[in-house]
């Protein structure tokens, strides 16, 4: 759990975290809008990013057409557009999720699934709510502690010390202990304490734990650990996945029932099956998952660079 004292912001008062500070305040205004204003100005910061970064645009213009080669030019260049509006929107839905009260985000977030995490946590077991980098990740998540008190998840720090810190706070109202990404250590003494993680694996792993495996048909390397983890601790794992809805109608969480992992099974076919079900949900709104990450990087040859 992370002490008071580490998301402290006196720390912050330079010229170097203005621009930070500037951000701060606007996501503190944006949460005191209409949910539908606030839809509407996270669409329109969203049409603006491609015209700020040639370097996202390409990023994205390359995971579209090696995850979607059936659509044509004219389509990835839509599913892209929509994208972009996706991210702006995460902008706003971090006001959303940090700021927003309770009863608020319980008339947003529709949570189908619940009796799933219900029975697993029952046991007395750990769990592991396995998850994925959708843009709407923040509103998403920040229904936590009122379905699972005491709720842990990983986290990747950020090079900006205050935006981490403000992150982290942020965060510290759904979640009651945030883990680095690379301390797998607390991990799993939580999950054998009986404790909920969030687990996110989605995203290039290059280390001892990952495996080169298709993503949309694409080889991709793949952290095949959450299996091992489930093993090791005796947790459950438990799909949890959100999006956004159309129009105002706010965001569904879907926690699915257990992915099994039996004891003859390699973790890379556990994996296998995880990224199999990951792929059917991103494929209902695929503009919605982070295609401005360089999913295919770290590829061995004679594999090609996609991204040079």
């Amino acid at each position: 759990m992370n002490a008071p004292s580490a998301l402290s912001l006196r720390p912050f008062r330079g010229p170097r975290y203005w621009g930070t500070w500037l951000v701060y305040g606007a996501l503190r205004a944006i949460a005191k809008l209409s949910f539908p204003r606030q839809l509407a100005l996270g669409r329109s910061l969203g049409r603006l990013l491609p015209l700020l970064s040639a370097r996202r645009r390409r990023i994205v213009a390359v995971n579209l057409a090696a995850c979607f080669p059936e659509l044509s030019a004219a389509e990835r260049a839509e599913l892209a557009r929509r994208h972009f509006e996706a991210v702006g929107l995460s902008f706003v839905e971090m006001a959303i999720g940090w700021f927003s009260p309770l009863e608020r985000l319980r008339g947003l977030i529709h949570v189908e699934g619940r009796e799933h995490l219900e029975r697993a946590r029952a046991s007395g077991r750990g769990v592991i709510l396995l998850s994925a980098h959708f843009t709407s990740l923040e509103a998403g998540f920040a229904i936590f502690l009122d379905l699972c008190p005491g709720i842990g998840c990983m986290y990747q720090p950020q090079r900006n010390p205050l935006m981490d810190v403000l992150i982290r706070r942020g965060r510290s109202r759904y979640v009651a202990e945030q883990i680095p990404r690379d301390n797998v250590r607390a991990l799993l003494r939580k999950l054998k304490a009986g404790g909920v993680v969030a687990y996110f694996p989605d995203q290039t792993y290059v280390g001892n734990q990952s495996a080169l495996l298709p993503f949309f048909g694409e080889p991709a390397m793949t952290n095949i650990a959450t299996a091992k983890f489930a093993r090791l601790t005796g947790a459950t794992i438990l799909p949890y996945l959100f999006r956004r809805l159309p129009g105002t109608a706010g965001y569904a969480v879907t926690i699915m029932p257990p992915l099994e992992v039996p004891p003859d099974e390699a973790p890379i076919d556990t994996t296998r099956r995880w990224v199999t079900m990951l792929e059917q949900y991103i494929r209902l709104a695929p503009e919605q998952y982070l295609w401005m990450y360089k999913r295919f990087k770290g590829r061995p040859a004679p594999l090609a660079k996609l991204y040079d």
